[in-house]
Order: C-alpha cells, then sequence, then structure tokens
C-alpha cells in the first residue's frame, strides 16, 4: 500500500488529468445525449457539449489537476482565455488533421473504422498537447 501511494503522489498530476479528461468527456457526452433526447440538432447538440466540457474541464483542471487556487478576477480571465484558446486550437487540430494524415499515407483502418490509424495518432496527440498547454501555458506557477 505505502508503495502505491508513492506512485500516486509522484504521478499524481497525471493521474488526475487522466481522470479530469474521463469526466470531462462523460460531460460533453451527457449534455450532448440530453440535448439530442430533447429535439436538438446534432450540430448545435455538439457545439453545446463541446462548450460545456471546456467550461468542466478548466475549473477541474484548474482547481483539481495544476492546483490552481487563485480566485483573483485577472488571474482567473487570464487562465480561461489561455485555457480557451488552447482548447480551440486542439480542436481545429482534431478537426482537420486526422484528414491530412490519412491523405499523407496513415490510412491503417483499426476494427474496421476507416482513417483509424489517422485519427488515434491526433487523439494521441491532442491530449499530449492539452496537458502541455495546461501545464506550461494556462496554469503556470507564476499565476498562483
Amino acid at each position: 500500500m505505502k508503495k502505491i501511494k508513492e506512485l500516486f503522489y509522484k504521478y499524481r498530476e497525471l493521474i488526475m488529468y487522466v481522470i479530469i479528461g474521463g469526466c470531462t468527456t462523460l460531460v460533453n457526452w451527457i449534455v450532448y445525449a440530453v440535448l439530442t433526447a430533447a429535439g436538438a440538432g446534432m450540430t448545435a447538440a455538439n457545439g453545446a457539449a463541446w462548450v460545456c466540457a471546456v467550461i468542466f474541464a478548466f475549473f477541474a483542471n484548474k482547481l483539481i489537476v495544476f492546483e490552481s487556487r487563485s480566485f483573483r478576477p485577472a488571474v482567473v480571465i487570464k487562465e480561461a482565455l489561455k485555457f480557451a484558446g488552447s482548447r480551440v486550437l486542439t480542436g481545429l487540430i482534431e478537426i482537420f488533421l486526422p484528414s491530412l494524415l490519412f491523405r499523407a499515407g496513415l490510412d491503417m483502418d483499426i476494427l474496421g473504422i476507416e482513417g483509424a490509424a489517422a485519427k488515434l495518432t491526433v487523439s494521441v496527440t491532442v491530449i499530449v498537447l492539452n496537458y502541455v498547454f495546461g501545464k506550461l501555458v494556462v496554469f503556470t506557477k507564476r499565476d498562483k
């Protein structure tokens, strides 16, 4: 048990990032499901779900993952703008890069899903970029 505790504390930030990422995905899917069940179109529901997920991710990453505890308006606004900007950037990467990689030759199907290798490559890249942006750009120690 002691060894598990040591590993948790050593890798706490990464572990919490993965957990919060899962929760963010859940928020996205729940909002999407509720809105589509209520009659919203797919595009509107997906857009609203993305916005809700980004808002959830901002506060969860701020408080739980990167432990940025300042709620001074200037700090929160600065962090929120950087966070939103980084998520828009990685969102664009996630939208456009898979097809470019597919056309460049990363065209393997996985489980019969066309372009899955490109999509998986981009998904992993986006997860890493979101973590790096969060740690090095958004929730910097100097803003605490």
